[in-house]
């Protein structure tokens, strides 16, 4: 092999590393705010609920409901920038809570994913961490109890105004 096909080949791998790493490093960024289309309310069911928080940038998505008073009518939307598989927990709140994935295309979503009854908790190296199974662009929060009485399941379609 001659020194300009060597240097070729150098050239390429270090193309694709650089890709490969930028690939990597865009997959398992951290998401950033969301700036359109946040809906105010959802329909489940047949009853609707006007949000009582919206977190739509990384600060507000990390506090959360922490240190808040959670109510039974207490709700929260996490907006997302894309669908991915987004993890919560339980960090400080004082409430069990409900939290329904939801994957969304314009006003009308289906629930992809559900905990119901998740204990706070306070030590954050040990709080549970919840995963779901597919990917979402929202993540609505509600008191403990919620989904049931809402007859929320995974395949409910959620309404977004």
């Amino acid at each position: 092999m001659t020194s300009s096909s060597r240097i070729l080949v150098l050239m390429v791998v270090a193309v694709i590393v650089v890709l490969a790493v930028y690939t990597v490093d865009q997959a398992t960024s951290i998401p950033g705010a969301v700036t359109t289309g946040v809906p105010s309310s959802f329909t489940v069911n047949g009853r609707t609920y006007i949000f009582t928080y919206i977190a739509t940038d990384e600060a507000q998505r990390e506090a959360g409901l922490m240190n808040k008073k959670v109510g039974i009518n207490t709700t929260m939307l996490f907006a997302f920038p894309r669908f991915d598989y987004w993890q919560f927990w339980m960090y400080d709140t004082n409430a069990s809570l409900d939290m329904i994935w939801v994957n969304a295309t314009g006003n009308s979503g289906r629930v992809v994913y559900l905990v119901t009854s998740a204990q706070p908790c306070f030590d954050s190296a040990s709080c549970q961490r919840y995963t779901p199974t597919s990917q979402a662009d929202y993540v609505i929060e509600a008191k403990a109890g919620f989904a049931a009485a809402n007859s929320v399941e995974v395949g409910t379609t959620i309404q977004l105004a």
